[in-house]
């Protein structure tokens, strides 16, 4: 599909209003993703700050102060601010995975942000494309996985159990995609009706693509320790 193509099929689907909402929505998550490979950088590559507990923390604070500040048309430096803290100690938070996965091989690191790009792209041109509101009746379904995932987390710390690990690292990777799709046509719907809070908006979409990041790492990392293993 050439790019004449693609903006003429945009705007058959989405009006300028929804055009222009969407736009914002992912200049917020392009800055955002920026913010946080920062923060992976810093705990990578220096000793200033670390991931862990305080920065977990800290993302959640953000988050909160974000919510907290309803967006009233003269506050967007101050919510954007809010974000890009939020997005960098996200970023800061992967440290430790990234230093894990960096021991059994960097290359997998550039290979999982380039695949996670590939399919944040695919399942949002998918759920842009597709029937209008065709994947929020995914919500309660995707809920209810969420909650399957973390029982079976929360019981896999007593049980150990690898087969449970790998069947919750493929489903939640596959559970995230299925997000994209919802957030996506959610936001879409949100705007239709009234609300213009891209900044907000954006937070779902780069949580969705940080988690499919991490999932992807896991997964990679796995299958080159067993590779290494043989």
């Amino acid at each position: 599909m050439d790019s004449n193509s693609f903006f003429r099929i945009m705007s058959i689907k989405m009006e300028p209003q929804l055009q222009h909402h969407m736009k914002n929505v992912y200049s917020c998550v392009a800055l955002s993703t920026l913010s946080a490979a920062i923060g992976a950088f810093v705990h990578v590559f220096t000793g200033i700050l670390s991931g862990g507990l305080l920065s977990a923390l800290g993302s959640f604070g953000f988050m909160i102060a974000l919510m907290g500040t309803p967006d009233d048309g003269k506050n967007t430096q101050k919510r954007l601010g809010f974000l890009m803290a939020f997005a960098f100690l996200s970023g800061l938070g992967l440290g430790p995975l990234l230093d894990a996965v960096i021991a059994i091989e960097p290359a997998i690191i550039p290979t999982a942000f380039f695949s996670t790009c590939l399919v944040f792209t695919c399942f949002t041109l998918a759920s842009m494309f597709s029937d209008q509101r065709r994947y929020i009746y995914l919500g309660g379904t995707l809920m209810s996985l969420l909650s399957v995932m973390t029982i079976s987390a929360f019981l896999n710390i007593f049980m150990g159990s690898t087969i449970l690990f790998k069947a919750h690292i493929y489903l939640g990777l596959i559970v995230m995609c299925a997000f994209i799709l919802y957030d996506t046509q959610m936001i879409m719907e949100k705007r239709r009706n009234g609300d213009k809070d891209y900044i907000w908006h954006s937070i779902n979409l780069f949580l969705d693509l940080i988690q499919i990041f991490r999932y992807l790492l896991i997964i990679l990392a796995d299958k080159e320790s067993n590779k290494k293993k043989k």
